[in-house]
């Protein structure tokens, strides 16, 4: 299954209290149970002014939906094509 990198422009977003944070991860759950178990959020990255998420999806079209009806930006989907990390570089 496809892995998703979705950056959602949010100016403040940073700043946001842990409640706010829990609201908003609340509503995005609720989103994902009414579309069902084919896109899966993995986590969530906060910075600043923006978020950057892990989704799990078949489509990048079901991502934009879950934005749609969350009522969350989504600036850009980016599928991810492989990972890497430090054990890359051991033979």
């Amino acid at each position: 299954m496809p892995k998703f990198v979705i950056e959602r422009n949010m100016p403040g977003v940073g700043r946001l209290s842990p409640q706010e944070l829990q609201a908003a991860s609340q509503k995005s759950c609720s989103v994902l149970q009414k579309l069902g178990p084919q896109v899966q959020w993995l986590h969530s990255f906060v910075t600043d002014d923006k978020l950057y998420c892990i989704y799990i999806a078949p489509s990048a079209e079901l991502v934009r939906e879950h934005a749609r009806q969350g009522g969350f930006p989504a600036d850009r989907i980016s599928e991810v094509k492989t990972i890497i990390d430090p054990t890359t570089a051991e033979d």
